[in-house]
C-alpha cells in the first residue's frame, strides 16, 4: 500500500480556488506512489464526515474545466473546529492512510493547517500538512498577496469604471458602490485603478483602515457638488467610526464573522437626507468573488503555481508551512514562490500599509496602484466621452 494526499478548501471561494486545486491534482498526478489523491467533500467537516472524493481519475478535459468554474468544486466550510476536532481528523487520516494534507483557504484555513499540524507532531505522526494562499480580501500574512485577490481586484476595477461611465453620461446622482473587505480595504483600494489610461474612475473611496466620519463624508460630497453633477464613491462593506463601531448596525454574526448591514445603501440615503440629493448604492456581493468573466490571468495562474508549489512541499517532506509569493520585480512583474512558517500567518490579518492611503483618508496613492496594477491580469478596456 502506498501513500494517499488529501485537500481541503476552506473559507469563502474566490474565481481561482478550483485553478490551485487544478495545480495541487495535476502535480500529484506525477507521483506514481501515491494511491489516492482524495479531496474532502465540503471542508473540514467532509473529512470529519470521512466523505472523500477521490481525485485521481477524472479526466483530463473535466480537469480543466476547473480553470474556468467558479466557487469550490469540492465543495468548502467555514466550521468551528476545537481540539476534539483535530484529535478526530488525526485518527481519519491515520485510518484511510493520507499522509499528506493540502489546506487551500484564508486566515481560518491556515489557523486550521498549523494546529493540524501541530496535532500530527505531538501525536509523533509522520504527516505533513501544507497551506495553499487563498483569499479575495488579500490579508494573509508575509505573502505579497495571496491568489483571488487579482481576479476581486479586477473585478471591481472594471464594474466601478462602467458605473463611472454611467453617471458620467447622465449625471444626476451620487452612486456609492460597496465593496467586499470587512477589515481590509484592498479591494475597494482597487477600484483605483478603473481611472488608468482614460480618468474615468471614482472620485472618492473610503477604506476600513481609517474610521469613517460622516460629517466629513457629506463634505468630501458636498465640495465635490460644487464642480460636477455626478459623483462616485466607493466604500467598503466593514467600515467602522472613531470608536470602532461599524456605521450599520451588524445584521448577524460569528465567532469569526459579522455580516455588517448595507453600507452602500446607508450612504445614499445619508447623502439625500443630508444634501437633498438624488443618491443610490449598489452592491455586487458574491457577483465580486464569482465572476469568470473578469479573472484575472495573473491570478489564475498564480493560483495554479501555489497549488503547483505547495504540493511538491508537502510530497518533499515540508509541514507546517504555507506557500507564498515573493515579489522579484514590479516592471516588469516577477514573482517567486516562497515557503512561509504557518505559525507567521495564522489569524494575522494583513491590512492596507499607511503608504497605501492618501492623507485625506478618502483615496489611495500612486504607490499602491504601481503595487496593484500587474496583479489584475492587463490593463482594462479604454473609454470614451465626447461631452466632457
Amino acid at each position: 500500500m502506498g501513500d494517499n494526499l488529501l485537500i481541503v478548501h476552506g473559507g469563502g471561494p474566490t474565481a481561482v480556488i478550483n485553478a490551485s486545486l487544478y495545480g495541487a491534482v495535476k502535480e500529484a498526478l506525477k507521483h506514481p506512489g501515491l494511491d489516492h489523491i482524495y479531496g474532502a467533500r465540503g471542508g473540514t467537516g467532509g473529512l470529519l464526515r470521512e466523505e472523500l472524493i477521490e481525485l485521481k481519475d477524472i479526466p483530463e478535459e473535466k480537469l480543466e474545466l476547473l480553470l474556468q468554474t467558479p466557487g469550490s468544486a469540492i465543495g468548502t466550510s467555514r466550521d468551528a473546529l476545537e481540539k476534539e476536532e483535530y484529535e478526530k481528523m488525526t485518527e481519519i487520516l491515520q485510518k484511510h492512510q493520507i499522509r499528506y494534507v493540502l489546506l487551500n483557504g484564508g486566515n481560518g484555513t491556515m489557523d486550521t493547517c498549523g494546529k493540524l499540524s501541530r496535532a500530527c507532531r505531538e501525536k509523533g505522526l509522520d504527516i505533513c500538512v501544507m497551506g495553499i494562499p487563498k483569499t479575495m480580501d488579500n490579508d494573509l500574512a508575509i505573502t505579497d498577496h495571496s491568489p483571488g485577490f487579482g481576479s476581486a481586484a479586477r473585478f471591481i476595477a472594471q464594474s466601478v469604471k462602467e458605473v463611472c461611465a454611467d453617471v458620467k453620461g447622465l449625471p444626476i446622482h451620487v452612486v456609492v458602490v460597496e465593496a467586499s473587505g470587512r477589515n481590509a480595504g484592498w479591494i475597494t483600494a482597487s477600484a483605483a485603478l478603473a481611472e488608468d489610461e482614460d480618468g474615468l474612475g471614482p472620485d472618492l473611496i473610503y477604506l476600513p483602515e481609517r474610521p469613517f466620519d460622516e460629517d466629513k463624508f457629506i463634505a468630501d460630497v458636498k465640495k465635490l457638488l460644487e464642480k460636477k453633477s455626478g459623483i462616485v464613491v466607493v466604500a467598503s462593506e466593514g467600515l467602522t467610526d472613531k470608536d470602532g463601531k461599524p456605521i450599520v448596525k451588524p445584521i448577524f454574526k460569528t465567532e469569526r464573522a459579522t455580516y455588517f448591514g448595507d453600507v452602500s445603501s446607508h450612504l445614499a440615503n445619508l447623502v439625500g437626507a443630508r444634501l437633498g440629493y438624488k443618491a443610490r448604492g449598489e452592491k455586487p456581493g458574491l457577483i465580486g468573488r464569482a465572476s469568470m468573466s473578469l479573472q484575472s490571468p495573473v491570478d489564475r495562474e498564480e493560483a495554479i503555481m501555489a497549488g503547483r508549489e505547495a504540493c511538491k512541499a508537502v510530497l518533499d517532506g515540508e509541514t507546517g508551512k504555507m506557500v507564498g509569493f515573493k515579489r522579484e520585480s514590479t516592471e516588469p512583474y516577477r514573482v517567486t514562490p516562497i515557503l512561509i512558517d504557518i505559525d507567521k500567518v495564522m489569524m494575522y490579518e494583513k491590512t492596507m500599509p499607511d503608504e497605501y492611503i492618501n492623507a485625506e483618508g478618502n483615496g489611495v496613492t500612486e504607490s499602491f496602484k504601481e503595487w496593484c496594477r500587474p496583479l489584475i491580469g492587463g490593463g482594462l478596456p479604454k473609454m470614451i466621452s465626447l461631452n466632457d
